[in-house]
């Protein structure tokens, strides 16, 4: 056949440049002559597939290979290199080759033998090791623990491009062979959180990658591993970085297989991002969390049948938003008693953009849940009362909006109970905030059997009478405007417990804008 002649001609003009090589005394310069004379002989004259591959694996192969591992002049090394990816790319059973260059891939980047000494070339390494992973596939499945040995090194690599590379081998390697990857890829996961707040944003935007694809082909258990330092990530300055989060988060919460176990981890850091300033940022995680909503519905379809029916919009919704799909509302309801430990924690946390991200995503968890706060008001009270004293104003707005949700969705006999009886205490500024917040929140003729009770505790000498201090009595003021305005008429039967309070706001000697208001 005219294949096998050519490769006959081919391997006739290659035999004195490998015998060459072969010779322990050939020199570097003659080593060199050797190799460009292969180069020639390759490259520059156009040679079918079955060509290139006859002689690539019968010839080539191995000495390129003993040259890569071991030859001490780094242009012989990078020629060798090239052959070899020109011998893989345009070869046609480029898996013949995996015996020979895994192990000499792992001997050059593995520690504690082998260390490339040049940047360049390790990347060009790496390289060959994707071009491997391109056109074999899963045919490396015998060599996977060389690979990641070989990526458990180049991940932490000085050179950022190799940090790089290592990670598109990994979401290569994780993608070609999942059920042989799965028994194997927690090894990767310590190396990519070492790797993950470098300091070049290219390199976070790839790990943040590499990790989601090794999670989703690999052990789903990792999330635990990875969780608090993706989270870390939605406070990068830089938006790709966190678009990239985002995107991981999203992939998983639609296709991880043991998803169901880790929504009410991976549900906050999606909602997360709905507060970005990038509206990119936020108009992704939106979207997927329509798509993750509807897909649960799908495949709940059966628990959901009297939901489906009754869905009654609730009478009363903040104005301007669109509520939330039924399947993102059940998700978070469903969820809401593990998530809002840890959330009511961070809100008080001593990191600033720690609570002010804690208090954003209160907001949007409780216009989810809608009347099933009711079972939770102990707890997010007492985290109220305590946001709502913060130095930020940003965390006192968010919780401020927050309690107005309770108004909405929260009836008044179990809201209205609680927050009064804190009143029973000595009633911190912050209580009166949140009952204010509450009220201003509740319809006006859901609130008019509870305005007796009140007038009453309002006026009360331990409530309006209980300090002189100007920020007290400003949230008190705040709460009577709070209740004129959404009853109106209906104040006339607590006329005298308001003008009361009202008169005792006036007689505190030290403010004279509060007298005005």
């Amino acid at each position: 056949s005219m294949a096998a002649a050519g490769a006959a001609e081919v391997a006739q003009a290659l035999s004195r440049p490998l015998s060459c090589l072969q010779e322990p005394d050939c020199g570097r310069a003659a080593r060199l002559r050797a190799l460009e004379a292969i180069r020639a002989e390759l490259q520059e004259r156009p040679l079918s597939g079955t060509v290139v591959q006859e002689v690539f694996g019968a010839q080539l192969v191995r000495p390129l290979a003993r040259c890569l591992a071991g030859d001490a002049a780094e242009r012989c090394r990078e020629l060798a290199l090239q052959l070899l990816c020109h011998g893989l790319s345009h070869g046609d059973r480029p898996g013949e080759a995996l015996p020979v260059l895994l192990p000499a891939l792992a001997q050059r980047l593995c520690p504690p033998q082998g260390f490339e000494p040049s940047e360049e070339l390790r990347l060009g390494l790496v390289q060959l090791l994707s071009l491997l992973l391109q056109r074999c596939g899963a045919s490396l499945a015998p060599y996977l623990s060389d690979v990641i040995r070989i990526l458990q090194a180049t991940l932490l690599d000085h050179y950022a491009e190799v940090r790089r590379e290592s990670c598109r081998c990994a979401v290569a390697c994780a993608q070609a062979m999942p059920e042989h990857f799965h028994m194997q890829s927690e090894s990767l996961i310590k190396p990519l959180m070492q790797t993950i707040s470098h300091q070049h944003y290219r390199v976070r935007v790839d790990v943040i990658q590499a990790t989601g694809a090794v999670i989703q082909f690999g052990n789903g258990k990792s999330v635990d591993d990875v969780l608090s330092h993706l989270a870390q990530r939605l406070f990068d300055e830089i938006p790709k970085v966190r678009h990239a989060v985002t995107t991981v988060i999203g992939e998983w919460l639609l296709h991880l297989r043991d998803r169901y176990s880790y929504f009410h981890k991976l549900i906050p850091l999606l909602l997360g991002s709905f507060t970005d300033e990038i509206p990119e940022n936020t108009k992704l995680a939106w979207t997927y969390w329509e798509k993750i909503g509807l897909q649960w519905e799908k495949e709940n379809e059966e628990d959901l049948k009297d939901k489906l029916d009754f869905s009654v919009s609730p009478s009363h919704y903040p104005k301007g938003v669109t509520r939330p799909g039924l399947g993102c509302r059940e998700l978070v309801s469903r969820n809401l008693s593990k998530i809002l430990p840890g959330l009511c924690h961070d809100i008080t946390d001593w990191v600033e953009s720690t609570r002010i991200k804690a208090s954003q995503l209160l907001y949007t968890l409780l216009l989810h849940a809608e009347d099933h706060i009711t079972q939770h008001m102990e707890l997010l009270l007492r985290t109220l009362y305590q946001a709502c004293l913060d130095e930020e104003s940003d965390v006192v707005k968010n919780c401020v909006k927050a309690a107005e949700l309770i108004g909405m969705f929260v009836s008044p006999k179990v809201s209205l109970r609680l927050i009064l009886s804190a009143f029973g205490k000595t009633p911190k500024p912050s209580c009166i905030m949140v009952l204010t917040a509450v009220i201003r929140g509740s319809p006006k003729e859901i609130l008019q059997p509870h305005l007796t009770d009140l007038g009453n505790t309002l006026s009360q000498a331990g409530v309006c009478q209980r300090s002189e201090e100007v920020f007290y009595m400003e949230q008190l003021l705040c709460c009577v405007q709070a209740l004129i305005e959404v009853c109106q008429e209906d104040c006339k039967e607590i006329s005298l417990q308001l003008m009361k309070v009202l008169v005792t706001i006036m007689a505190i000697p030290c403010s004279q804008h509060l007298k005005e208001k």
